[in-house]
């Protein structure tokens, strides 16, 4: 017995994710179907050893249907999530656009898994965004145990947070470099992203910060803890899957680099790779694929009480986004949802 599972954004970087992670965690799932916009339409998309012709979204009734991972945007979403959740399917959203209804859970399952059970208010569950979903899982054990007061993140974010035409833009430019005789100027970002960082993500806001910035200002307090004040600057890096951050974190209670090596270790999620030797850290290559969020380069902050320093690293296709949307459906079947 399983779940009747609807992939809304197939097609995408995300949703393709979405679906190999469903079948590599073995989600019981008793029937599939892949969806996406009219001009994808019959597009092959693979699920395990079977391959899905995506259906029509516009036009599907999910009357019936258990879970709906929803991988296409806030636009699309703000039409297409009401009308499945009212048709009594369970919209699982990695937009942007529900994670600050205060009727709408926000869920990281290793931080705050019990959330989960506020999703009837609605029918409808948020993903966090994929820089504030790593942070989050390596954060949580050390609030536990020390309480976090303050954390100052800077974060190095690949352009498959963008999406395809990132990926391509970062590609050609990086070709162009090589070949003097073409050129590829910038459109998917401002400024060319080959060869360069840029301190931008997403719009600016009122203040300075980008929105970027903001919402993972705005989610970890949602997740974690409302006392909590952090601040951002997020800079996008011409790295293909990964994202990576250095953190900085204050305590209101000493907390030893040995004793937080040691509660990471222990934590789920997590895998600490720290030895202080050249390699001895994990970069955006090796986390590629990995389910993990992986810290390392953990060491004390003399320059502040109770500071740690951290370095977290996680492959955002996954834990950012569609690893994190099925670890959300598994504890939403264990807790909730009835299988058939």
């Amino acid at each position: 017995m399983g779940y009747k599972v609807v992939v809304a954004g197939a097609t995408g970087n995300v949703g393709r994710e979405m679906l190999n992670i469903l079948a590599e965690r073995e989600f019981p799932v008793d029937e599939i179907v892949a969806l996406a916009s009219r001009r994808s339409l019959g597009t092959e998309v693979s699920f395990g050893d079977r391959t899905l012709k995506c259906k029509d979204l516009d036009t599907f009734d999910f009357t019936g249907w258990d879970i709906a991972f929803f991988a296409i945007g806030s636009d699309a979403t703000k039409q297409y999530a009401p009308k499945a959740a009212s048709q009594g399917c369970v919209v699982i959203d990695n937009s942007s656009l529900y994670r600050y209804d205060p009727d709408v859970p926000l869920v990281v399952p290793e931080v705050n898994a019990a959330a989960v059970d506020g999703y009837a208010k609605k029918n409808i569950i948020a993903n966090p965004n994929c820089s504030t979903a790593q942070m989050v899982v390596a954060l949580k054990p050390l609030h536990d145990r020390a309480r976090i007061k303050r954390v100052v993140v800077s974060t190095y974010q690949s352009v498959s947070g963008t999406g395809k035409e990132a990926i391509d833009e970062l590609w050609d430019q990086t070709k162009a470099i090589y070949n003097p005789t073409s050129e590829v100027p910038p459109k998917v970002y401002p400024k060319q992203i080959a060869f360069n960082v840029i301190p931008h993500i997403d719009v600016f806001m009122e203040d300075g910060s980008t929105k970027e910035e903001w919402k993972m200002v705005a989610e970890t307090k949602k997740i974690m803890d409302p006392s909590i004040r952090l601040t951002a600057t997020c800079v996008r890096v011409p790295v293909f899957v990964g994202h990576s951050e250095a953190i900085n974190v204050e305590f209101e209670d000493f907390l030893d680099e040995d004793e937080a090596r040691d509660i990471l270790r222990e934590a789920p999620g997590v895998l600490v790779v720290d030895k202080r030797e050249p390699g001895g850290y994990i970069t955006p290559i090796d986390c590629v694929g990995e389910y993990a969020t992986f810290v390392s380069r953990i060491r004390q902050d003399s320059t502040v009480e109770n500071g740690l320093n951290i370095w977290v690293v996680s492959d955002n296709l996954r834990k950012g986004a569609a690893l994190n949307a099925v670890q959300i459906a598994e504890v939403l079947g264990s807790r909730c949802l009835k299988k058939g």
